[in-house]
């Protein structure tokens, strides 16, 4: 028997974004080249290669998705590609985040503040 209705509704372009950010960071790879891109504030490929066990094309294809998300920019410098951090993006993942679910937990959240 097939649905009459259907309960869900297209999502917004914002709500778009930040699902693209979210699954870009749900892989452990990008969520650790995302910390080390914090840490070090700057990285070539070859660099973050070096911090994992992948192969370079695998890592180019990670820093590609979170490129892709918003997360990371990178640059041309020479035969290399330097990357870091795309603060824009990052702030702009923050401030959805804190707006995101605003109903939800908000008795735990009046507690804590007590």
């Amino acid at each position: 028997m097939a649905k009459q209705q259907a309960t869900t509704r297209q999502l917004t372009r914002d709500e778009q974004r930040l699902a693209k950010m979210l699954k870009a960071l749900g892989n452990p790879v990008r969520f650790q080249i995302m910390q080390i891109l914090a840490e070090k504030q700057m990285c070539i490929t070859g660099e973050i290669v070096e911090f994992t066990t992948l192969a370079q094309s695998t890592v180019s294809q990670h820093l590609k998705v979170l490129r892709e998300a918003g997360l990371i920019e990178g640059e041309v410098d020479g035969p290399a590609t330097c990357y870091c951090l795309n603060t824009d993006g990052i702030f702009w993942l923050k401030e959805r985040i804190g707006a995101w679910l605003p109903q939800c937990c908000q008795v735990e959240i009046d507690l804590k503040k007590s």
